[in-house]
């Protein structure tokens, strides 16, 4: 275990020199947040110019002008969101030229994935790479979600050798420097197992932009749009996953699957779900502390008291939908898991997941899991340890009251006193 972090600079942060001189940085250049100017830039990158399907237009227009408008967003957070943005729009551009060069592509089939969905901070991410650790199971690495089609030219080896890996591994470097207490809230190492929604952002849709961004209108939208559409082309770009490096069955991950279960169940009719449940408190002051230390480089006031607001209010929404819609899921293909049992009995959950998905835990898939938990220790670099009292003056008792429809329905330990 390492060490007890306590981050006591959140309302009033303290920076570092590198954190100074990147901030300067971004004020000094002019960043134009506009979709002409994203689209231009990844035409330029690529050398392509064939987007598809124009609808996507309305949706990069909405996150860019929101964020343009807000006055609080650094110069170095406008970069960033641009830069993002280009990179999506880079990666669309690349997916439709390979589909149009290789139509064989939408003849994949994505058969009876296993799909993690929770909380966010509610071990997701641990859960997923435990089970990705099995050799036999295609899952997302962080580099290849950040670039699902190679560059043209370069050797896509799908090892630290590939430049993709390369430029995911020089990205978190440089996250670390920047905002170095994030890798013991939220790793993104180029080889850790990533969200599929991360496929989703070269159709500039999910609810991936209110993790960077203070965008309640987006949000808005986001939630009044049917999303089966964008659950579509999820899938064809998992098709285009598989057909470079094909396995027997994905797994996945994502929270914002508790609020779309209806879409995601329309794309992956056949996918085993594996619920995950932890106390929301928990998951709140995780959230608001993440995402506020984050802000000291995105925003000029960090507004404490916004996120664990605005966190609140959005995983009521998410258990509400999860609760409304979970007679979707078929009852042969949903586990439960609760964050107390799997903490106490990794392996013990692991083999009802499989049981449920009808997958035979080999001896060398244990193997590679126990070899996993011995690796990957959690908390080894570093925990951070919350105070949602402290940090942000609220009580638990008080966040914990709007949630008495989620604890009538799991039994859900309470953790935050």
């Amino acid at each position: 275990m390492g060490e007890r972090i306590r981050i006591e600079d959140l309302a009033q942060p303290v920076l570092s020199d590198h954190q100074q001189g990147a901030l300067a940085f971004g004020e000094a250049v002019a960043t134009e947040l506009t979709m002409d100017a994203v689209l231009t830039a990844a035409v330029d990158q690529t050398g392509l110019d064939d987007y598809g399907p124009d609808d996507f237009r309305d949706r990069l227009h909405r996150w860019l002008d929101e964020v343009d408008r807000d006055p609080d967003r650094t110069g170095l957070g406008r970069m960033i969101l641009f830069n993002d943005c280009v990179r999506y729009a880079s990666q669309r551009l690349r997916i439709h030229d390979l589909l149009a060069r290789h139509p064989e592509i939408h003849d994949q089939q994505i058969v009876a994935p296993i799909i993690v969905v929770g909380l966010p901070r509610s071990g997701t991410t641990h859960l997923v790479n435990l089970l990705a650790a099995d050799p036999r199971l295609r899952s997302l690495p962080l580099w290849e979600s950040y670039e699902p089609v190679p560059t043209p030219g370069e050797a896509a080896t799908r090892d630290a050798a590939d430049p993709r890996h390369r430029r995911g591994a020089g990205a978190w470097a440089a996250m670390q420097q920047t905002v170095p207490l994030l890798a013991a809230m939220h790793p993104m190492a180029p080889d850790h197992v990533h969200e599929e929604l991360e496929l989703q952002l070269p159709d500039f849709t999910s609810y991936e932009l209110e993790w960077v961004a203070r965008v309640p209108g987006w949000r808005d939208h986001y939630l009044a749009t049917d999303q089966t559409p964008h659950y579509d082309y999820l899938r064809t770009v998992l098709k285009i996953l598989q057909w470079y490096a094909p396995r027997e069955r994905w797994v996945l991950k994502s929270p914002q699957h508790l609020e779309q279960i209806g879409p995601l169940l329309a794309t992956f009719p056949d996918a085993t779900v594996v619920v995950t449940h932890r106390d929301p408190v928990s998951v709140i002051q995780s959230a608001a502390t993440m995402l506020t230390y984050g802000a000291r480089m995105s925003y000029r006031t960090t507004r404490p008291e916004w996120y664990l607001t605005y966190w609140a209010e959005r995983v009521e929404q998410l258990l509400a939908a999860s609760i409304r819609d979970r007679p979707l899921v078929p009852e042969d293909r949903a586990v439960d898991v609760l964050f107390h049992d799997f903490m106490a009995d990794e392996m013990g959950t692991v083999e009802r997941i499989y049981e449920t998905a009808g997958w035979p835990l080999t001896d060398e898939a244990r193997a590679a899991i126990d070899g996993y938990l011995t690796n990957h220790e959690r908390g080894r670099d570093g925990q951070v340890v919350y105070d949602v009292r402290a940090d942000f003056g609220a009580e638990p008792a008080e966040l914990r009251a709007p949630f008495g429809f989620y604890f009538d329905r799991f039994a859900v330990r309470e953790e935050v006193a």
